[in-house]
């Protein structure tokens, strides 16, 4: 399973527009070659160079099997109209929250899963629920690593 973005290519800069010194939209997102079987994707983007620890940026579920990607600008509320669900961000808001790093350069992974099932998980749920749920459940795994450093 593949996963990139017509936004930023792999281990380069995440352009101002997905980030808090631009519109803080989520970067469109596409992928491919999900096994046979995926039923749902999952997606988990995080900061491991936060100063307190790992911070997640954006956790969404039960993203059709069928979707291909995420487009650019995905609503920040808690359930889309194809059933993606949103979950709560360390920032403590529903959705996608950009980089935003306080000094120097952090990296932001953006990993995609398959899953054999469709989630029984409210939207708002954290990273920690979400994981919980998820457990016993992942066909595959792809991520998709950016960078941002404000100037």
């Amino acid at each position: 399973m593949r996963i990139e973005s017509a936004a930023f290519a792999p281990d380069s800069l995440i352009p101002s527009v997905h980030t808090c010194d631009g519109k803080d939209l989520s970067p469109p997102l596409s992928w491919s070659e999900p096994p046979q079987g995926t039923r749902s994707f999952t997606l988990i983007c995080d900061d491991p160079d936060a100063p307190m620890g790992t911070w997640v940026h954006w956790i969404a579920w039960n993203i059709p099997p069928g979707s291909g990607g995420l487009s650019q600008g995905i609503p920040k509320s808690g359930e889309l109209t194809d059933g993606t669900r949103m979950g709560t961000n360390d920032f403590r808001r529903l959705g996608y929250g950009g980089p935003c790093p306080p000094s120097g350069t952090h990296r932001y992974f953006f990993r995609l899963f398959a899953l054999d099932q469709v989630l029984e998980l409210p939207a708002g749920a954290t990273r920690m629920e979400l994981e919980r749920a998820m457990l016993g459940h992942v066909l595959a795994q792809a991520e998709i690593m950016g960078k941002y450093q404000r100037t």
